[in-house]
């Protein structure tokens, strides 16, 4: 064999030696914070613990202190549809008027056309869902026409109240509460369809974090910092829960279900994660925990929706006032699950259409049979 021939095998040999006996060692997960793409061979050190702080409540602050949440703009919008909540229920026992209603829906002169009892730059309608803002004033129209009937008892054709212990009810002529199809549908179209379609899109989340916003007057937070807590003022609750319970919207709702989805802890987590991860630029555990958002949000509305038919069912030829009322929230949190993003959401936007053409027009005319149906599209998907 010739001289140059040896060397050639010799070198070879060594080579596929060197890459066969000294694989490079390190964490080869790509779910861990300390994954290597060079690594070849796992060697145990793939550690799950975020390399930052996570605070035990929504409260964050920059090195020197200060505090970088503000959400004020959505508080406000929570307090809007509080006093619309309000304004609604009052339709018991007295004819209220839909342009209120629509005047406190676009905050009309700041004050709601007098109906706030404060003033606000901020609306509700031009944060709801573009295609579903006539669709709620609509159903303002229907609430104030089924007010001129609240001396009435509601029957099936004729609008008016019902009463079950404590509580009375408006529904119109189809047996349809519209406050609840208002106040549980705009906690969709507006807040949830803000926190997720919005403020978690790629248009908001990708924008500047280095540095304050304006310092010089106290805005100590970055663009994207910022977007995210405007997305938790949505969700509507306190820095510290689940230690305290909001009294409303999806707060309540979020607690409601909570021994089911563990969403309580699940959200709250997530919204600390995220907001924790953007502080310290690590943008994948933000995506992450968005994502988590999203599908527990989602789930919320669904398992609440089906609460709600389980009642109705409960409620059905015993109880008309609780049945119809219990039916209305069903309807309206079933409706909500059109506000979950794209990418993740369970019903498309046809499939979604089938569900809600289950509920029949005439409220009266539904059977345990048709509730029943309803939950068996929602267990289908969730």
């Amino acid at each position: 064999m010739k001289k140059t021939n040896i060397k050639i095998f010799v070198v070879a040999f060594l080579a596929l030696t060197s890459i066969t006996s000294c694989k490079k060692k390190g964490c080869t997960d790509p779910e861990a914070y300390n994954y290597s793409e060079d690594a070849k061979k796992d060697d145990g050190s793939c550690s799950y613990d975020a390399p930052y702080t996570i605070p035990t409540t929504y409260l964050f602050n920059d090195a020197n202190g200060n505090n970088t949440v503000n959400y004020s703009g959505q508080t406000e919008r929570l307090n809007q549809l509080r006093e619309m909540v309000v304004l609604m229920k009052s339709a018991t026992t007295t004819a209220i008027s839909a342009d209120d209603l629509k005047a406190m829906f676009a905050n009309t002169g700041g004050d709601g056309n007098g109906n706030f009892s404060f003033s606000s730059t901020k609306q509700l309608k031009d944060k709801c869902f573009p295609v579903d803002q006539t669709l709620f004033e609509t159903w303002m129209d229907k609430l104030a026409l089924a007010s001129n009937s609240f001396t009435s008892q509601a029957t099936d054709g004729q609008a008016g109240v019902l009463t079950s212990g404590t509580s009375t009810y408006l529904f119109d002529e189809n047996g349809k509460e519209y406050l609840q199809l208002i106040e549980k549908g705009l906690m969709g179209a507006v807040f949830m369809h803000q926190a997720l379609n919005v403020y978690f899109s790629s248009s908001k989340m990708d924008v500047d974090n280095t540095s304050a916003v304006d310092a010089t007057n106290g805005l100590y937070y970055t663009t994207m910092e910022h977007h995210f807590d405007e997305a938790f003022g949505y969700f509507g609750v306190g820095i510290d829960f689940p230690t305290t319970i909001p009294a409303d919207f999806w707060g309540k709702y979020c607690n409601n279900q909570n021994a089911t989805l563990n969403s309580n802890a699940d959200m709250i987590t997530n919204f600390r994660k995220g907001r924790a991860a953007i502080s310290n630029k690590y943008l994948s555990d933000r995506d992450k925990a968005i994502k988590a958002i999203s599908k527990e949000w989602e789930e919320i509305s669904a398992f609440q929706a089906k609460k709600y038919l389980q009642d109705a069912i409960g409620f059905f030829g015993t109880d008309n006032a609780k049945y119809l009322h219990a039916l209305s929230e069903a309807y309206a949190f079933s409706w909500n699950l059109r506000y979950a993003p794209e990418a993740t959401r369970r019903f498309s936007p046809a499939s979604h259409t089938t569900l809600m053409n289950l509920y029949k027009s005439n409220f009266w005319e539904m059977t345990i049979a048709d509730m029943n149906a309803i939950i068996s599209e929602l267990d289908a998907k969730y």
